[in-house]
């Protein structure tokens, strides 16, 4: 069973930053790709990025490209995404998901609990 938690989220301002954490549990980790997806009302849900075990392979929606970086440290079991330039339209609840895919499909088998981003002034 894996399991995966986040933390990171937070209120930022239009144009700050904010790093989200994803620990992942040790005994499933080996050749796991783990991403990120979001939900916000209103709005479909999105799938933010994805990387794979070794970190050549990384993935980006669209719509956050070149603000967002997604990272990871196998020693630690933990999975990063990086944000800059937040925008209003980035708030959401932010998921830590796997396996994910080059696609960002949603059809996870495992994801956290989510942690809320929200971008206000």
């Amino acid at each position: 069973q894996v399991q995966l938690a986040e933390s990171g989220g937070g209120l930022v301002q239009p144009g700050g930053s904010l790093r989200l954490s994803c620990v992942v549990s040790e005994s499933t980790l080996d050749n796991l790709a783990v991403g990120w997806f979001r939900s916000a009302p209103g709005k479909e849900r999105e799938g933010v990025s994805c990387i794979s075990y070794s970190s050549f392979h990384k993935y980006y929606a669209d719509s956050v490209r070149s603000r967002f970086t997604i990272s990871r440290d196998n020693a630690k079991n933990t999975v990063y995404l990086q944000m800059t330039d937040l925008k209003p339209e980035d708030t959401a609840v932010y998921y830590c998901a796997a396996p994910c895919d080059s696609y960002l499909n949603l059809n996870y088998d495992y994801r956290g609990q989510g942690t809320q981003v929200t971008v206000s002034s």
